[in-house]
């Protein structure tokens, strides 16, 4: 054991006791699919059985295995005493003292100066929200959805109305998926319960999608942004290849499922109008009934439920289903531009176990360091 041999036995798994004194290399070794280590503030905790457990799945937290997960556990919990009740039986033991935090990275003190200045935005409450801006926001959605069935069924569905119609649709849908986005990331109410239920409204209801999926696949976006196998938004089912590294290691492995060297070209097809329409709705319906999540299907049928009353008696179910697919279709374009635009630089490459600031000031599209660079 490392650490000057401060201890000689390690803790029993899962037993609360901090009976263990580890190096990093004694933690990294512990960062398999069934054997799985972090650090938080430099206590060890063995999360091989949680991981399963985990309200937020289990990829985001293994993706951090064997590595200091402090920031990233910072940012994920906003109610830090709730959190450190499941934190505690999983106490294995304490990083040496003669151990640099941080994985031993160079840049110790510019973590301590993001740790301050942090620690000052919360004491002015900067991070503080302000409900009434988000219950307004809601407000204008469910107004513009309103508006465009009230439109069409009194002034008729000629192919003006019907246009404006869809457009108003369109924009409700996006307003949605961006209201989601801070119910999703708790960051509204104090009470995560109640983040959670406007959620599931929002993005069940609204929108007729799931809230688990999406924390799933969102959560790790944010744990390792614009990292190979571990952020599922560089992932695009080998229709493109993003970055420096991944169209060179699919040449090598001579991986020809499109003509990646026409990407530019064909990118104009297939990324904006399918997205949403087509690869998000086959992925949500079967993230939703393969994994059983029965409450987040039925958040997602109540949607269809209420756009077919609303629209069969209007434009028959056929006309409803194409409508409803042209507002897709303007949505995605929306919303892949607006992602894509800001959220895919070209450094994507695997893991390379950085630090939370340098990871997260790196794979932005807006920090000095890529202007200067």
């Amino acid at each position: 054991m490392g650490g000057g041999g401060q201890q000689t036995e390690p803790a029993e798994p899962g037993s609360g006791k901090a009976e263990g004194v580890y190096t990093w290399e004694e933690v990294q070794m512990h960062s398999s699919r069934n054997d799985q280590w972090l650090v938080v503030n430099r206590k060890v905790y063995n999360i091989s059985q949680w991981a399963k457990r985990h309200p937020g799945g289990f990829r985001v937290i293994s993706h951090y295995a064997g590595e200091d997960a402090t920031e990233a556990f910072t940012a994920f919990h906003p109610d830090m005493k709730f959190v450190q009740k499941f934190l505690k039986p999983l106490l294995v033991g304490e990083l040496a003292a003669t151990v640099p935090s941080q994985d031993g990275k160079k840049n110790a003190t510019i973590i301590k100066d993001f740790e301050s200045l942090r620690a000052e935005v919360e004491k002015e409450g900067l991070f503080r929200t302000k409900p009434l801006f988000f219950c307004l926001h809601l407000g204008h959605i469910l107004l513009l959805e309103a508006l465009a069935w009230l439109m069409v069924t009194y002034w008729g569905t000629s192919w003006t109305m019907t246009l404006l119609c869809a457009a108003m649709l369109a924009t409700s849908q996006a307003q949605a998926g961006w209201l989601q986005h801070d119910f999703g990331h708790l960051s509204v109410f104090k009470k995560s319960k109640w983040n959670h239920l406007v959620h599931k409204f929002v993005i069940g209801h609204l929108k007729g999608a799931s809230a688990n999926w999406w924390n799933h696949r969102h959560f790790q976006h944010h744990a390792k942004p614009n990292i190979f196998k571990k952020d599922p938004d560089v992932n695009m089912l080998d229709v493109f290849v993003l970055g420096n590294t991944q169209p060179v290691e699919y040449g090598i492995k001579k991986i020809k499922h499109m003509p990646y060297n026409h990407q530019h070209k064909y990118f104009f097809l297939v990324g904006p109008p399918l997205l949403i329409p087509i690869y998000f709705h086959m992925q949500i319906m079967n993230t939703m009934i393969t994994r059983r999540d029965w409450v987040d299907f039925a958040w997602s049928l109540s949607y269809y439920f209420r756009y077919f009353y609303c629209y069969t008696p209007l434009y028959g179910f056929l006309g409803s289903l194409a409508l409803m697919t042209f507002v897709r279709f303007l949505e995605s374009h929306w919303f892949v531009w607006v992602t894509q635009m800001n959220h895919i630089p070209m450094e994507i490459e695997y893991e390379k176990n950085q630090d939370w600031l340098t990871m997260q000031d790196w794979t932005s599209l807006n920090n000095f360091a890529h202007v200067i660079s």
